[in-house]
């Protein structure tokens, strides 16, 4: 108790430091420092934006771009020979594949036109080929990062270094709340995933805050019990003693902050305000008991099990006729190096179902001409494979040289390809798009100017795609 009370009296003789010298300069330059905005720019709404809302279906562990998107039908020519020299150029392996030999393994899966507009789909997306027309395919993807804990980070949070805040949590700050019952940011893994091997860990830092106020964190939905931890009342407590708890506290706290003005005071009223609220709001949302059986079938069988990531394309429908501003899935299981095939085909059934359905429902709705729902891997998968090949068996190593993902609602151009590989599938040769692209991209759609979403902090003005060059990428907006 007397080290508190040391350490509340050391702060109050900074404040009287502040207050006292300078003639009041000391006092504003302290406040601009707890400000709960900082001296952050408001972010500049280019226009009216075409998106309010964001569902990112974030498949961790990276998805083969040769097996799922990017149709290359002479490889088979080349089965087992050698990926010539002037393709792989000499550029960075992981250590799987270092000094051996780069074999190719063409796809076992066959590819088909569809669509109005022709898009190539593989034939473990069924589903999702029923939808081509509504996607914007993207195959020029490329990132720096060539394993999962940095191209997580960096797809994330644009840099590859950890503590940087989250794209969800730029957002929150940058644009604000459209829902005052549930957070504007909420993160859903998947609880249950088929392919079973090299999966790696998920970490709060990927949806977190960094250095921005904590309020601005992602929230994240459990997988069993309740969505949110702590979200039941303890026995004997009922909302009428938490809602007087909840005002004493608050007292308690709005004095405290007068007292030394730490922002992080205010963030934690309204966080338990928001826990309050979210006491009534959650439990609604969560029940997926009054969904017709025609929608419940259309997410298919996995639907009825929490955590699943059918439930969690279900609950991201709901939450965006919720307006909660971003809304992120994580599924994971996709990195095969080994038995890639076997592996796939689990993966693509735990996906290809309720992704379509999550599409088809948003758009029967009209929630999707405003919500930007956007599906990717941390990077690509190699032409060439892993462990003992075979025309069925064949493993894939990292590749962040190129990879596929797409785009879809949100004011962009649905039934399309852009960007363009080699032959291989190895190397970008039209249209490039980083990383930082797509960032800016998502930020455009919401009105916001990359250039000017900003936070003050270890002497720069820091933002969601760096210093880097970046850009917009017009083609695919309509």
């Amino acid at each position: 108790m007397t080290d508190q009370l040391t350490g509340h009296a050391d702060i109050q003789s900074r404040r009287s430091f502040l207050l006292n010298s300078g003639m009041g300069l000391g006092a504003t330059a302290f406040s601009s420092l707890v400000s709960s905005r900082g001296l952050a720019a408001e972010p500049v709404l280019q226009s009216k934006p075409s998106a309010k809302r964001i569902i990112f279906l974030f498949m961790a562990g990276a998805p083969s771009q040769v097996d799922l998107f990017d149709y290359k039908p002479d490889l088979h020519k080349l089965f087992k020979t050698e990926l010539p020299k002037s393709v792989s150029k000499g550029q960075r392996v992981t250590t799987m594949t270092r000094g051996r030999q780069q074999l190719i393994a063409p796809t076992m899966f066959n590819f088909a036109r569809q669509g109005k507009s022709g898009i190539w789909m593989s034939e473990l997306l069924p589903h999702l080929s029923a939808v081509a027309d509504e996607l914007c395919l993207i195959h020029s993807f490329n990132t720096n990062a060539i394993n999962h804990d940095p191209g997580k980070t960096s797809f994330c949070t644009g840099s590859e270094i950890p503590g940087k805040p989250s794209m969800g949590a730029w957002l929150s700050y940058g644009l604000g709340s459209l829902n005052k019952d549930l957070p504007d940011f909420v993160v859903m893994p998947s609880a249950f995933w088929s392919g079973r091997v090299n999966v790696q860990a998920l970490y709060a830092r990927l949806w977190g805050s960094g250095f921005l106020p904590s309020r601005y964190q992602g929230t994240s939905f459990q997988t069993t019990g309740d969505p949110v931890l702590f979200l039941s009342n303890p026995k004997g407590i009922d909302s009428g003693i938490r809602r007087r708890m909840l005002d004493s506290l608050a007292e308690l706290n709005h004095k405290h902050h007068a007292e030394i003005g730490d922002p992080e005071i205010e963030t934690t009223i309204a966080q338990q305000e928001m826990a309050f609220r979210m006491q009534s709001s959650v439990p609604e949302l969560s029940d997926i008991s009054g969904e017709p059986k025609e929608i419940l079938e259309m997410y298919g069988p996995e639907v009825h099990k929490p955590g699943s990531y059918a439930r969690n394309c279900l609950l991201a429908r709901r939450m965006t006729e919720r307006n909660v501003r971003f809304v992120q899935l994580f599924h994971r299981g996709w990195d095969h190096h080994s038995r890639l095939p076997d592996n796939m085909r689990g993966q693509c059934r735990d996906v290809d179902q309720p992704t379509a359905a999550l599409l088809k429902d948003l758009k029967a709705r009209g929630l999707l001409d405003d919500t930007l729902v956007v599906f990717a891997g941390e990077f690509g998968r190699t032409v060439f494979g892993q462990g003992n090949i075979t025309r069925e068996v064949y493993g894939r190593d990292h590749h962040p040289r190129c990879f596929s993902g797409w785009l879809a609602g949100g004011g962009i151009k649905g039934g399309m390809h852009y960007g363009k590989t080699d032959e291989f599938s190895y190397n970008v040769v039209e249209n490039p798009v980083h990383v930082r692209d797509l960032h800016a991209t998502m930020l455009h759609l919401l009105g916001v100017d990359h250039r000017k979403l900003s936070f003050p902090f270890q002497g720069l003005d820091q933002k969601l795609t760096g210093v880097e060059q970046c850009r917009v990428i017009k083609e695919i907006i309509s």
